[in-house]
């Protein structure tokens, strides 16, 4: 598997050009970065979360950073938690497990994006796969979460 059959349509139907990054097998957004040699700043990664009420929601954050589900869900007005794994893989079965392409519109999920993800000049995405990251330039990565949240809600972590 290479790019997801999902992510690979929607950035076709946006007209968004990319570049496919091959690494060594990799089990992490940080384990990626260091088999690409990228800086895990310059990666996204999605958490795939659920409120009070069953919504459920992509949490878009840089690798080397943790999502901090309290301000997060303070901010939105909403009781956040961390969603099972199971049905994560349901939701994502073009993808291998753990490998999600950071773009909530591409799988019709609400997403929220953190606002320290447009500081690089490209961005490096899951494809869907644990061998491969998509490179995207900020200004496509912008127009793709125009219509998304913007807000700050994560921390990062030390590697």
């Amino acid at each position: 598997m290479t790019i997801s059959i999902r992510l690979n349509e929607y950035l076709h139907h946006n007209e968004v050009s990319y570049d496919l990054i091959p690494h060594p097998h990799s089990s992490s957004s940080i384990s990626s970065a260091e088999a690409a040699k990228i800086s895990p700043a310059q990666i996204a990664k999605a958490v795939i979360l659920e409120d009070h009420e069953g919504r459920k929601m992509m949490a878009v954050l840089l690798a080397n950073h943790k999502i901090s589900l309290g301000s997060l869900g303070e901010k939105l007005n909403r009781d956040l938690h961390l969603i099972n794994e199971q049905d994560v893989y349901t939701m994502f079965n073009d993808c291998e497990k753990g490998a999600i392409p950071p773009l909530g519109n591409a799988y019709n999920i609400e997403a929220v994006y953190d606002d320290l993800l447009i500081q690089s000049k490209e961005l490096y995405l899951e494809a869907g796969d644990h061998n491969s990251l998509l490179r995207i330039n900020r200004d496509d990565f912008i127009r793709l979460i125009k219509d998304a949240k913007h807000l700050r809600f994560s921390h990062r972590t030390l590697h």
